[in-house]
């Protein structure tokens, strides 16, 4: 049996970028599945939830893709030749203009302003999937695990009550016979203090008995406790979703 709370976290590193996906779950009988990505990627979300259904099958699940530059990230510098060009033209005219000395070399109009653009890579949503895939199976994993031992403790602790169960009815059982012995008594006693004219062995007073023996008898009831309690503590053990079958059970 596994629980429906829990908690994952998986990272990647690809081109210089960390990938990193943080799962959570809350109880929900059913699957709700909400992604949050960045907006460039934002393509992926549907491979992200057929990712996350495929190993959870109940629980509000929020699966959060968050993607930073690493310290290896290659920047991309971009180069504009016409505006290099102009400087270089701009800068021979002033120096013929005014006869001035010295070389109009590449230092110079490498830093002329806008030449050179230096700025991050963007990356591409399917660039990035099978980065964002490695880290969403991570939490995942580890999403299922911690789900798998709270599923446990919570196992041992139903576990736990079940006996308790079992040990009270037991005492029903042993105090059952002794229900309609006892009205049978407390009746009699009523009818002799209240002074009514009626025989011990009244049929009226018989009818009265065995109409609260029937009322009284539990026998199918214990009998279906029993064998709910046993299907129950069968289906603890059991790996495969059983939400729904123990809220039969109870």
């Amino acid at each position: 049996m596994r629980s429906m709370t829990g908690y994952g976290r998986g990272e990647s590193i690809r081109a210089g970028r960390k990938f990193t996906v943080e799962i959570n779950s809350v109880n929900r009988k059913q699957t709700d599945i909400l992604v949050s990505l960045p907006k460039e990627l934002a393509d992926l979300e549907n491979r992200v939830r057929d990712l996350v259904n495929t190993a959870v099958a109940r629980g509000r699940l929020n699966v959060v893709v968050d993607v930073a530059e690493g310290r290896t990230a290659a920047p991309r510098i971009d180069l504009d030749l016409p505006l290099a060009r102009g400087y270089r033209d701009a800068l021979r005219t002033l120096k013929d203009e005014l006869g001035l000395e010295g070389e109009v070399d590449l230092e110079t109009i490498v830093r002329s302003p806008g030449v050179l653009r230096i700025s991050e890579q963007d990356v591409t949503a399917e660039d990035a999937w099978p980065a964002v895939e490695e880290a969403t199976q991570d939490a995942l994993k580890e999403l299922v695990t911690m789900r798998g031992r709270e599923g446990k403790h919570l196992a041992k602790e139903l576990i736990r009550l079940l006996k308790e169960i079992r040990a009270s009815l037991k005492t029903i059982r042993a105090l059952h016979p002794r229900v309609v012995t006892r009205y049978a008594e407390a009746l009699r006693e009523r009818i002799a203090s209240a002074g009514l004219d009626i025989a011990i062995d009244d049929e009226r007073l018989r009818k009265e008995i065995v109409v609260f023996a029937d009322r009284a008898d539990v026998t199918e009831e214990l009998a279906r406790l029993d064998s709910h309690m046993n299907q129950f503590a069968h289906h603890l053990r059991a790996q495969e979703p059983v939400g729904r079958t123990l809220d039969f059970l109870t």
